[in-house]
């Protein structure tokens, strides 16, 4: 059996199942779209939630590992939760 002779055979099956075959398209199509569309999104929420962290400036943003408890202007022993309550 050579190529030819496999590629006709295959064009006989895809033809005496037009639905099945249309209905596998049609699933195969919607697939990929739905993946190419949730990568874009993907890339566009990343690019938007990076864009606004950018914007808050290198001064602005603060990164707590663990538990808080600092002095400063609220004095020894505040919280967290109340550090943010009132900033």
């Amino acid at each position: 059996m050579n190529l030819v002779e496999s590629f006709r055979i295959a064009l006989r099956a895809l033809g005496a199942n037009r639905v099945r075959s249309a209905l596998t398209m049609l699933g195969v199509i919607i697939g990929v779209a739905a993946v190419i569309l949730l990568v874009a999104i993907g890339t566009g929420v990343q690019d938007e939630v990076t864009g606004s962290i950018e914007g808050l400036g290198s001064n602005l943003m603060f990164v707590f590992a663990g538990n808080f408890e600092g002095g400063g202007s609220g004095g020894p022993g505040m919280s967290i939760t109340n550090w943010l309550r009132m900033s």
